[in-house]
């Protein structure tokens, strides 16, 4: 079969290997969409400890399943599933007590194990049995369904910033995850959501997607002032900083209210992870700052769920095909932020 494969950093090969064998308990899927993740774009240029080389990347996966082993209960062959790829152990401290996404010995599909970038794809056994595999609706394209991961990052990190109803959300970063964060905000309940970006081309975009109520560009006007003023003064109740911005994690600090939450999704570049933290800003607002790096099995299964219905649109952020001889060309334009998602289909 046909794969892209990291053999180190900056070095990647498209080429044959041979398709996976499969054992009683796993299962086989012909890949039908895998798209490109920022996370894909760090492993090429700076490799990651828990990846050997060489390794077929891609995370962001869906497909259907060709061949399953003999101990697989409950999947059919030419059942469509989308893959969680973050695989908890199931027995730890963490995943016994339903953090399934902080699990102690957590395993990842495109590190551990071989991704989606290729035209088919093996998911292991303890995938299997930890609820990773989820069926996709019939109404749901495998393009739509690859983006049930990113979305259910999203999701995690709402929920540990506690959305609810009646809440003014601010989100920083009109990128895919902005977006969606956008919608997931109203879905949660909030009743204003402002989002900030400095890139014209993504706040246009963002307009005709998701249309926040406020459209805040720092480079034009101080953003902390600005949600002041939104807010009465008072500050956003929830803040989702999506981008790898020290400054915006900086200002979120500032333009957060009292008791508010402030979520850094988007983590920081591995050679510049520090930020000025203002202690006393957290000891006065009693506010509180949290983090969110990824998702558990049952958040891929509500992202599948809220694509299909239509609640969270997914469809519109795909502006980019690439069949997977062109992979090279797919991962330099998804760097370059002229696109949005950028999906690989191998049977293309």
């Amino acid at each position: 079969m046909k794969a892209v494969v990291l053999k180190n950093i900056e070095d990647i090969e498209i080429k044959d290997i041979p398709i996976p064998d499969v054992s009683d308990s796993e299962i086989l899927i012909k890949v039908k969409a895998c798209s490109i993740c920022g996370t894909d774009i760090r492993l090429f240029h700076h490799g990651h400890k828990h990846l050997t080389f060489p390794r077929v990347i891609g995370h962001e996966v869906s497909g259907e399943i060709v061949k399953a082993g003999d101990k697989v209960s409950n999947y059919q062959i030419g059942q469509k599933v989308a893959v969680a790829p973050a695989i908890p152990c199931g027995y730890c401290y963490y995943c016994r007590r339903g953090m399934q996404s902080m699990c102690l010995n957590l395993r990842a599909i495109g590190y551990h194990y071989n991704g989606g970038f290729a035209e088919y794809m093996l998911v292991p056994e303890d995938a299997v049995k930890n609820g990773c595999v989820n069926p996709i609706p019939e109404n749901l394209p495998f393009e739509e369904a690859a983006l049930a991961e990113p979305l259910a990052c999203a999701i995690n990190g709402q929920e540990l910033s506690h959305i609810s109803m009646g809440d003014t959300v601010v989100v920083v970063g009109a990128g895919p995850l902005g977006c969606m964060h956008v919608q997931l905000a109203r879905v949660n309940g909030a009743t204003k959501v402002i989002l900030i970006e400095m890139v014209e081309s993504r706040i246009e975009f963002a307009k005709k997607l998701v249309n926040p109520d406020v459209v805040i560009n720092p480079s034009f006007e101080d953003a902390v002032e600005r949600v002041k003023e939104e807010t009465n003064l008072r500050g956003a109740d929830k803040i989702i900083v999506a981008c790898p911005s020290g400054k915006a994690q900086e200002d979120s600090l500032k333009m957060v209210a009292r008791r508010g939450i402030i979520n850094f999704f988007g983590g920081l570049p591995k050679d510049k992870p520090f930020i000025n933290f203002n202690s006393n800003l957290v000891h006065y607002g009693e506010f509180y700052v949290v983090g969110t790096h990824g998702s558990a099995p049952r958040h891929n299964e509500l992202a599948i769920n809220l694509i299909s219905s239509g609640r969270i649109k997914v469809k519109e952020l795909i502006t980019h095909h690439f069949p997977l001889d062109r992979f090279k060309e797919a991962i330099k334009l998804a760097e370059s932020r002229e696109a949005m998602k950028v999906v690989i289909l191998p049977e293309k």
